[in-house]
């Protein structure tokens, strides 16, 4: 759907990450998807689009299932932009809890909690460290991948470049066997692989004997949190999940307080997976639709 705006809707482009850079760091979000960097590696997933709607500047997206969405509007008139939005029967998706209850005092709009999309949020120090009994199974795992494995652990750079596409295979074969999203995020993380330099990306690599075996990227989203984009580990390897997920804590992005590792999509074994490592916060994000009047 087309939506009144000036300039006309178009592709995000890498160009823009000046642009959007310098809006999110205004804007400090705290959901996931609000890097620029979230955005680009996905535009072709989600279609993102760019416009401007009266004065703000606006995402607009779709989704898996094919309908089209607006992001929340980083700067201007967020209000009337957001009122426009909805007259055009865009749905809002991934506002917060604060943007949410703006929407609603205003009335005439529902807000919808998507659980399957909110972010996990952790201490990047209990990521990096496992304290006490909580991580008690975690430290096993590790523990049990040390003994039998000769590892190095090393700052992505572009000399893995080429083991992380070859890792990468390993996940594109079982790409056929997952659900549509599945791949589409694989074929984001082999961009990111690519462009990670370009797009500001901070990643850490795990070799075995002289072979990328998992690797990680991500960035900052605001002055307190990281936010882990992409992590892959050998499927066949026990405990080298738990291993590069303790090392990205430990390496990167120190002096962040919190590291937030996205959402689950209402994967079951994910959503376990993320639990297990205990949140201090679940980001809640949410829809938000105009309500026809009586």
């Amino acid at each position: 759907m087309e939506i009144p705006s000036y300039p006309a809707s178009r592709p995000l482009d890498l160009a823009d990450k000046h642009l959007l850079d310098a809006k999110f760091s205004a804007l400090q979000p705290r959901v996931s998807e609000l890097t620029f960097a979230g955005l680009y590696l996905f535009r072709h997933a989600h279609d993102y689009l760019l416009t401007m709607v009266g004065g703000s500047l606006v995402v607009l997206g779709r989704g898996y299932s094919g309908e089209r969405y607006c992001m929340p509007p980083l700067d201007g008139d967020v209000a009337g932009a957001l009122e426009v939005l909805w007259d055009n029967g865009l749905d809002l998706y991934g506002a917060d809890e604060a943007l949410a209850e703006r929407c609603l005092k205003r009335g005439g709009v529902a807000a919808d909690e998507d659980r399957n999309a909110f972010d996990y949020l952790y201490l990047r120090e209990e990521l990096a460290t496992l304290p006490g009994n909580r991580f008690h199974k975690k430290k096993n795992r590790i523990s049990y991948f040390a003994v039998r494995h000769d590892y190095d652990v090393a700052p992505f750079s572009e000399q893995y470049r080429t083991g992380c596409r070859n890792l990468l295979e390993v996940w594109k074969a079982m790409a056929a066997e997952e659900k549509p999203s599945f791949g589409l995020e694989i074929e984001a993380t082999a961009e990111a692989v690519e462009k990670a330099e370009q797009l500001g990306l901070e990643g850490i690599v795990v070799t075995v004997d002289g072979e990328v075996k998992a690797f990680s990227l991500g960035e900052r989203l605001n002055s307190e949190t990281a936010v882990c984009h992409f992590e892959k580990a050998d499927p066949f390897m026990e405990g080298l999940s738990q291993l590069i997920n303790r090392e990205f804590g430990r390496h990167l992005f120190k002096e962040c307080r919190f590291v937030n590792r996205e959402q689950d999509l209402g994967d079951a074994g994910l959503r376990s997976a993320k639990l297990s490592y205990h949140p201090v916060e679940l980001v809640k994000k949410f829809r938000i639709r105009k309500v026809p009047q009586p």
